[in-house]
């Protein structure tokens, strides 16, 4: 970035408000002064607090009404009949949730996605991290980006932790949380390393003084841009419904981003020095290939996880060997306390290599997530239920990713999206190894009541790759070690379609991570380009 190119104050163009765009929203209005933030996203405003999390909603109708508005082209009257479950889908489970919208939805201008059925988007402020399920773990081993060093990745997954709010020990008070991790440390007793063992999940919220959590929403991560009482507020403005169709280019810089607004239909031009594009891992690669830019790796390299899911109804004699029957009651009281979002006693087996490739969630309920048979012998179980999670790795291929049609428009006006995907011989020996330890979990816990069960392509929502980043300009990669789309000094590219490596667990810290990066190298160009005295480093901590 060059100080010829530069406005004294400057502006920042930022194209998608979920927790990345977000991420970058905060640290450059804190870290330029005089810098102007504006962010455009596609879908309405939710709520009153912008990018909340939907979980957060006490009303269940306004609750309903918020995850309809979310979904783009199927929501309304036909939702179900395009796939939108008509149910109540259980937060923590790997399906996919209200708020979103099928891809490939069957309708004028849907996607083609035959093998990757269950893709899915939300079009909203906060994008997925206003329905997402807060989780929060870290990555680990091979999952790490491998020119990242530990000591900086470690720094700027505590940024990360900071700005989502991270709790570690969330729900750890609960007697019957520590009797399912008695009970799952004593069957994988000597196969997990130290300190990868059964743990409580790692969550983004806050807890309250009942015992629930506020949880995390893009809301959290924009911090004192939206609240009118600071300074920093008067430096942020958000553009709901409004549509980036291009993001305009002048040689090897970005001048600005094409806008429609989608209230009134007159599209304008918005001059910006920086164009962060963070929408999501499909609609991010499909607006850069619509303003051609096209490096050879946009859309490819796919990656999501596998998971196969099951419930079980948990065993007295079992649980009672760790638990008693006052810390049931005093879990049932805690839960009944927050009725519009009773979830607690979440716990988890995180990744390790080489034996434990895995990603495991185990989430307690006391009713299942679908309806039971009155005189089922499970129903009405006293000590109820969890339901089980296994995701997986998908390994990075070429041939995995999203391609797209010049002279096929989807419902939008874009190049229409054909994905491609498939699960290898090296993922297929790992669904198996997977579903024999979620086999063993459960009898260690109870008796299936939902058999373990492959998801189909897609169901995750942790896509991943068709931004992948690199640490050479090499043909495989679209983004450099700092986010910068190659080729490009001004353009910089952000969301979990960076993560280049095979994961498992829940994507979104370890991208807030690569965000926080990538926010800093922005902020010294910038800095330095407009020869300021006072460089800003990596290791600015951020506040909570």
């Amino acid at each position: 970035m060059t100080s010829q190119h530069l406005s004294a104050k400057p502006t920042v163009a930022v194209v998608g408000s979920g927790p990345i765009g977000s991420t970058y929203a905060r640290l450059l209005v804190e870290g330029i002064p005089d810098a102007k933030v504006i962010m455009f996203e596609a879908g309405p405003q939710l709520s009153d607090r912008p990018g909340e999390s939907v979980r957060n909603i006490a009303d269940a109708d306004a609750k309903a009404r918020a995850r309809e508005m979310s979904q783009g082209p199927q929501a309304g009257a036909f939702r179900e009949s395009l796939g939108i479950p008509a149910g109540t889908v259980t937060e923590g489970m790997f399906t996919a949730r209200q708020g979103t919208h099928l891809l490939d939805f069957g309708g004028v201008g849907s996607a083609h996605a035959e093998t990757f059925p269950a893709a899915a988007a939300a079009t909203n402020v906060g994008g997925q991290g206003a329905h997402w399920t807060c989780a929060t773990p870290s990555p680990a081993f091979s999952e790490k980006i491998p020119f990242i060093d530990d000591a900086e990745w470690d720094n700027l997954i505590g940024q990360a932790k900071d700005l989502l709010h991270v709790q570690s020990a969330a729900f750890a008070d609960s007697g019957v949380g520590s009797a399912i991790r008695s009970l799952l440390s004593e069957e994988f007793a000597g196969e997990l390393p130290e300190g990868y063992g059964v743990s409580t999940l790692p969550v983004a919220g806050d807890p309250q003084p009942d015992g629930s959590m506020r949880w995390a929403g893009a809301d959290v991560v924009l911090g004192p841009l939206v609240d009118p009482a600071s300074p920093l507020s008067q430096r942020f403005e958000l553009r709901d419904l409004t549509l980036v169709r291009r993001v305009e280019t002048e040689g090897n810089r970005t001048t600005g981003v094409t806008v429609e607004d989608l209230r009134t239909g007159e599209s304008s031009f918005v001059e910006a020095d920086v164009v962060v594009v963070a929408a999501d891992a499909f609609r991010s690669p499909q607006l850069l290939w619509a303003s051609g830019i096209r490096p050879s790796a946009l859309g490819h390299y796919l990656t999501e996880h596998p998971v196969v899911i099951s419930t079980v109804a948990l065993d007295a004699e079992k649980m009672e060997r760790f638990a008693t029957e006052s810390d049931l009651d005093a879990e049932l009281a805690r839960r009944a306390q927050n009725p519009a979002d009773p979830v607690a006693a979440v716990n988890r087996i995180p990744f390790s290599e080489p034996d434990h490739p895995f990603s495991v969630q185990v989430m307690y309920s006391e009713t299942t997530p679908f309806p039971m048979p009155a005189d089922s012998p499970r129903a009405q179980n006293r000590w109820g239920y969890v339901n089980m999670g296994y995701g997986m790795r998908k390994h990075p291929r070429f041939e995995d990713g999203v391609v797209f049609d010049d002279n096929e428009l989807d419902y939008r006006g874009f190049p229409n999206m054909t994905i491609s995907y498939a699960l290898t011989d090296r993922e297929t020996a790992e669904i198996e190894d997977a579903t024999a330890r979620l086999r063993r979990a459960g009898e260690a816990l109870g008796e299936f009541v939902a058999e373990p069960r492959l998801m189909p392509n897609g169901s995750s929502l942790h896509y991943q790759g068709t931004l992948r980043m690199g640490d050479s300009d090499d043909g495989t990669s679209v983004a450099d070690p700092w986010s910068r789309v190659w080729g490009y000094e001004n353009l910089v590219v952000g969301g979990n379609a960076l993560i280049p490596t095979a994961t498992a667990m829940n994507p979104t810290l370890m991208s807030v991570a690569i965000a926080v990066r990538g926010a800093w190298r922005v902020v010294r160009d910038v800095i330095s380009a407009a020869e300021q005295v006072t460089p800003v480093q990596d290791a600015v901590r951020v506040s909570g």
